[in-house]
C-alpha cells in the first residue's frame, strides 16, 4: 500500500511549526547548558576556598593541641608510654564544628597512626612531610573533604586530621537540576505549548491564503486580496497575482485568436466554396461533362483565393505562436542581424521583380540576443508587407545596423516610398485584422500585428514613421544592448 500523500495543510503546519519551535526552544536548552556550566565552575571555586578554609583551621587545630600526661595504659610501638595531649579548642574551630555538627570531624594521630583524640572513623592518613595532603571519604552516604597534616606541637610531633561533609562539588549535581535544569525544563515544556499555540494563531491568515488557493476554480485568475495578507507574505501574494494576471491575458489571448481566426477564416473559405459550387453548376448546365473546364478567370480566383486562405492560415500560427512565447520566453540566442536580412531579401526578390520593385539592402553587422526564428518571421512580414503597399516601379529598402552612441541597441528597419500611413492610423494598424480604410491592397491585417507581437517577445516595439523624403513609411524596430 501506498503511504496517503500530506495535504499541504499537514505540510504547513508541521513543518513551519517544529521548525519555529526548534528555534524557540533550542536557546532555552543552550541557556540550561550555559547554566550548568557556570554552576560547575561556580562548584570548584568553593571547592577551593573550602580546601584553604580546611588549611587555615587544620593549623588552629594544631595550636590548639597542648602538651597532657603520659598514659600508664598505653604504650607506643618502641614500648614507651604514649602521651596524651589536651585540646584547647581554638573559637573558629569550635565554631566551625558546631555550625557543621553530623558533617565535620577531627582527629589527633601520633605520628605511629595511633588515634589520640577524635573521630574513629576518619581514615588513617601519615603524611611524611609538613605538606597537607587533601582527599576525599564516603562515610554513611556523605562525601568528606579531608585534610592531614603533620605538624609540631607543645606535645611533639603529631598529625592532624579536620573533615568537611559539605563539600560543595558533591551538591552540585543537585544544585544544577534544582535550580537549572528542573526550572528550565518547566519553562522548556510551558514555552512549547505557548509557541505552538502563537505559531498556530500566526500561521492563521497563512492558512487562509492556502485554503483560498487551493479551493480556487480553474477559471478563477481574480487577483488575491493582499490587504489581508501579512507583510511577510504580501511578497508571496504579489507574486500569484503577477502570475494570475500573465495566465489570463495568455487565456484571453488565445480565446482571441481562436475567435479572430473562425472569423477571418470565414471569407476566403466562402470564396472558395462559391468557386466550386458555380464551376458545378456550370458542369450541369452544359450536361455533366466531366470534360467541362473552368474559366482562366475563375481559376484564378480560387487560385488567389487558395494563396490568401493558406497566408492567412501561416499568418495565424505566427501568431499564436508569438503569443506563447511572450507568454513564456525561452532560452535566446545570438542572431546575426545582418544575415537574416540576407536571406530575407532573397526570399522576396521574386516578388519584388513581379511588381518591378527596387528591393535594396543596407546593412552592417550587427547582433542581437533573440530568437532567431521569431526575427526572421518578424522580418518577412515587415518586407511582405511594405512590397504589397508600394505601388509599381517603387523602392523598398532593409536596413540593419549596431548599437548607436546615443545608448540605443542593434536595430533593424525597412522603409517604402509607398501612400504610407497617416499619424492617427499608426496605432491601430498594429491591433490585429485591422486594415487601412480606403486600402486597395488584398491583405488579412495580420502583418504589422505579427511583427508587433514578436517585437514585444524581445521587449521593444515597432517605430512607424514616414520616410526619409517624408513619404512612404519606415518600420524600424531598436533592441536593447547585448
Amino acid at each position: 500500500m501506498h503511504p496517503e500523500p500530506l495535504t499541504p495543510g499537514a505540510v504547513l503546519s508541521g513543518g513551519l511549526e517544529r521548525r519555529l519551535l526548534l528555534l524557540l526552544l533550542l536557546p532555552f536548552g543552550l541557556v540550561a547548558l550555559v547554566s550548568a556550566w557556570f554552576q560547575y565552575q561556580a562548584a570548584g571555586t568553593a571547592a577551593v576556598q573550602q580546601d584553604q578554609r580546611l588549611l587555615r583551621l587544620a593549623h588552629m587545630l594544631s595550636d590548639s593541641v597542648v602538651a597532657g600526661v603520659a598514659d600508664p595504659v598505653e604504650s607506643d610501638l618502641n614500648g614507651q608510654p604514649v602521651v596524651l595531649p589536651l585540646l584547647l579548642l581554638a573559637p573558629p574551630v569550635e565554631e566551625f564544628l558546631n555550625e557543621h555538627e553530623g558533617t565535620a570531624g577531627y582527629s589527633i594521630l601520633s605520628t605511629q597512626g595511633q588515634l589520640l583524640l577524635g573521630e574513629a572513623w576518619l581514615p588513617t592518613v601519615l603524611p611524611v612531610t609538613a605538606e597537607p595532603e587533601f582527599l576525599s571519604v564516603t562515610e554513611g552516604g556523605v562525601t568528606y573533604r579531608v585534610i592531614a597534616q603533620r605538624v609540631s606541637t607543645s606535645a611533639g610531633e603529631l598529625i592532624v586530621q579536620l573533615a568537611d561533609g559539605s563539600d560543595a562539588r558533591q551538591h552540585w549535581l543537585h544544585s544544577v537540576v534544582s535550580r537549572v535544569l528542573l526550572p528550565n525544563l518547566v519553562l522548556m515544556v510551558a514555552a512549547a505549548l505557548g509557541v505552538r499555540w502563537a505559531v498556530t494563531r500566526a500561521l492563521r491568515p497563512l492558512m487562509a491564503l492556502k485554503n483560498a488557493v487551493e479551493h480556487r476554480s480553474p477559471r478563477d485568475l481574480s487577483p488575491l486580496d493582499a490587504e489581508a495578507t501579512p507583510a511577510e507574505v504580501l511578497p508571496l501574494v504579489h507574486s500569484l497575482n503577477r502570475l494570475f494576471a500573465l495566465v489570463n491575458a495568455q487565456t484571453e489571448a488565445q480565446r482571441r485568436f481562436v475567435a479572430d481566426a473562425a472569423h477571418q477564416l470565414r471569407t476566403p473559405l466562402a470564396g472558395l466554396q462559391a468557386q466550386i459550387e458555380a464551376w458545378g453548376l456550370a458542369t450541369r448546365t452544359l450536361g455533366g461533362h466531366d470534360s467541362v473546364s473552368l474559366p482562366v478567370e475563375q481559376v484564378l480566383r480560387l487560385r488567389t483565393a487558395a494563396r490568401r486562405t493558406t497566408q492567412l492560415a501561416n499568418q495565424l500560427l505566427a501568431l499564436s505562436r508569438a503569443d506563447a512565447t511572450s507568454a513564456d520566453p525561452s532560452a535566446m540566442q545570438r542572431v546575426d542581424l545582418k544575415d537574416l536580412c540576407e536571406t530575407v531579401l532573397a526570399i522576396h526578390l521574386d516578388a519584388a521583380a513581379l511588381k518591378h520593385i527596387d528591393l535594396g539592402l543596407e546593412a552592417e553587422p550587427a547582433q542581437v540576443d533573440g530568437h532567431a526564428w521569431l526575427l526572421r518571421e518578424l522580418l518577412i512580414n515587415l518586407v511582405d508587407n511594405a512590397l504589397k503597399y508600394t505601388p509599381a516601379q517603387g523602392c523598398v529598402t532593409v536596413r540593419c545596423g549596431p548599437a548607436g552612441a546615443e545608448g540605443e541597441g542593434p536595430w533593424l528597419a525597412v522603409e517604402d516610398d509607398g501612400p504610407g500611413i497617416a499619424a492617427d492610423e499608426r496605432e491601430k494598424v498594429l491591433q490585429r485584422f485591422y486594415r487601412v480604410p480606403g486600402t486597395a491592397a488584398e491583405g488579412n491585417g495580420l502583418g504589422l500585428a505579427i511583427a508587433h507581437e514578436i517585437a514585444r517577445a524581445h521587449a521593444t516595439h515597432l517605430q512607424l514613421t514616414p520616410g526619409e523624403r517624408g513619404q512612404g513609411l519606415r518600420v524600424r524596430v531598436a533592441f536593447r544592448r547585448c
